[in-house]
């Protein structure tokens, strides 16, 4: 299921998840609002694609860039994007993205086990470059430490991201992380939602 409705879609072996969508981010799909319906949309880690995809059915006036190191994930987001009409899909490595790129919305299923210190490199490299205003959403299973991520997330993001516990459902928990700062960089206080 994406975007509510059956797609066939290819996934291989040697991939995250290849035999369908994982738990986590079916809890993440199904529980999280709907993406910025236009500007430029982040799935971090796509593996086969199903973030991305979600995104890009979800809104089709936006870019969705879907990024992974894994050249044969890439591929597979590029194969799936294409066998459903998706444009709107662009699958590269990291460093393909330009640097001055702010994303309205992040979604991720973030690879939790390449190691803590991997991990964190990868989200500060990515979560400041939310837009002002722009939400991420980080799906990550409680017994692999979903909550010292989120005071984690807490410490080291910049002046204006607050981060929170937005859900939890079976063993996972959704992170939200906003960048309330204005146009002037100054952090804002957000609205109670």
């Amino acid at each position: 299921m994406l975007g509510g409705t059956e797609h066939a879609v290819n996934t291989a072996g040697g991939i995250f998840s290849p035999d369908g969508i994982d738990k986590g981010t079916a809890v993440l799909l199904s529980g999280v609002p709907a993406p910025a319906a236009e500007g430029h949309l982040l799935d971090i880690g796509c593996g086969w694609g199903p973030i991305a995809l979600s995104m890009a059915l979800a809104s089709p006036s936006a870019t969705v860039h879907a990024v992974d190191v894994n050249q044969r994930s890439l591929e597979l987001t590029r194969e799936n994007a294409q066998a459903l009409s998706l444009d709107n899909v662009v699958a590269t490595a990291p460093e393909a993205v330009d640097d001055d790129l702010r994303f309205q919305t992040i979604w991720s299923n973030p690879p939790i086990r390449v190691g803590k210190e991997i991990l964190h490199g990868i989200l500060l490299h990515w979560l400041p470059r939310l837009a002002v205003g722009g939400t991420a959403w980080l799906v990550v299973q409680k017994n692999l430490g979903s909550d010292s991520l989120q005071q984690w997330l807490v410490r080291e993001l910049p002046t204006g991201f607050i981060v929170d516990r937005y859900s939890s459902a079976k063993t996972f928990r959704i992170l939200r992380v906003r960048n309330t700062t204005d146009a002037s960089g100054v952090g804002t206080t957000p609205s109670k939602d």
